[in-house]
C-alpha cells in the first residue's frame, strides 16, 4: 500500500478537491435516486419497510459494538475479506472468525422461530422475485455491498480519519439503513453472505424442502456478489479517497477542537506522508 499511494497520488490540490466532491456528489445521487426507485417502481411501497431498515442497522450496530474488542466486529464475512486484501495497518485487522458468522445466524433464526408465534409460518424458497434475472440480482448485490463497504473503508480508514471508536459501529449501521432504503426491492439487499447463506442453511435443515438451494439457481448469488462488492468497494474508497488524503488535507477540512486536537491531526498528518 506504501509504495501503491506514490504512484496514484494526485499532486494538484484542486485535483484532489475535484475528485473528492465527484465521489461525495455520486454517493449522494446514487442512494438518493436508488432511494426514490424503491418508492416509484414497486406497487407495494418497499419504503413502507422503513422499520426493518432501521432495525437491521440499528442491529448492524450493537453487533459491531459488542464485538469489536474481541474480533474486530466485522460480523460479514465480506468485510472480511475486504479488510484482508488491504493490508494496512490504520485498518482494523482480518479475523477468521467470520467463520463462525454462519453458525451463528443459522442458530439465531431458530431462536427466532422458538420466539415467534408457535404456528409454523408459512415459506416460500422463492427468494428470487419474478421480474429479477441472475445478472441483475448479482449486480445489484455487488453495487450495494460495494457502497456499504466503500463506507465502513472510510469510517474504519483511523490514518486519514478522525472518527472516535465509539461513533464508528453508530455510523455503519447508519449506512446500512441508508443502503436498505435505496437496495431493498431487487434482492433484500443481504449484502452479506452469511446473513443469507445461514437461514437458508436452517430452512432446509428445519425440513422447509431442497428447493432453497435449488429454485432456479438463485442460491449463490447473494453469497457471491457481496464478496465481489466488498473488494471493490475496498478498493474503490482507496483509489478515489484514501491514497490522496495528504497532511494538508488532514490539517485545512479538519474539524479543530482546540490546539491540542490541531496539533495531533498534525502529526497524523506528518506520519501519514513519512510513510
Amino acid at each position: 500500500m506504501e509504495r501503491l499511494q506514490p504512484k496514484v497520488y494526485v499532486k494538484n490540490e484542486l485535483g484532489r478537491a475535484l475528485l473528492g466532491e465527484f465521489v461525495g456528489t455520486m454517493i449522494l445521487l446514487l442512494i438518493g435516486t436508488s432511494v426514490v426507485a424503491q418508492h416509484e417502481l414497486p406497487r407495494v411501497r418497499i419504503n413502507e419497510q422503513i422499520g426493518v431498515n432501521i432495525g437491521f442497522g440499528l442491529a448492524i450496530a450493537f453487533g459491531v459494538a459488542v464485538s469489536a474488542k474481541l474480533s474486530g466486529g466485522h460480523i460479514n464475512p465480506a468485510v472480511s475479506l475486504m479488510f484482508l486484501s488491504l493490508p494496512e495497518p490504520s485498518l482494523e485487522p482480518p479475523s477468521p472468525s467470520s467463520s463462525t458468522t454462519t453458525p451463528s445466524t443459522t442458530l439465531t433464526v431458530e431462536t427466532t422461530r422458538w420466539s415467534a408465534p408457535t404456528r409454523r409460518p408459512k415459506f416460500s424458497p422463492r427468494t428470487r422475485p419474478p421480474h429479477l434475472g441472475t445478472i441483475n440480482g448479482l449486480t445489484d448485490q455487488i453495487i450495494a455491498t460495494a457502497v456499504f463497504c466503500f463506507l465502513i473503508a472510510h469510517f474504519t480508514d483511523e490514518r486519514r480519519t478522525s472518527y472516535p471508536n465509539w461513533v464508528r459501529p453508530l455510523l455503519i449501521g447508519l449506512s446500512f439503513v441508508a443502503i436498505g432504503t435505496a437496495f431493498s426491492f431487487n434482492c433484500g439487499y443481504p449484502c452479506n453472505p452469511a446473513r443469507d447463506f445461514g437461514p437458508r442453511l436452517f430452512t432446509l435443515l428445519a425440513g422447509y424442502g431442497g428447493e432453497t438451494f435449488t429454485y432456479r439457481g438463485w442460491w449463490w448469488v447473494p453469497i457471491v456478489g457481496p464478496f465481489i462488492g466488498a473488494l471493490i468497494g475496498a478498493w474503490l474508497y482507496q483509489f478515489t479517497i484514501g491514497f490522496h488524503t495528504s497532511i494538508e488535507v488532514l490539517t485545512k477540512y479538519a474539524i479543530v477542537e482546540g490546539p491540542k486536537k490541531s496539533e495531533h491531526i498534525k502529526e497524523e498528518g506528518e506520519q501519514l506522508v513519512q510513510s
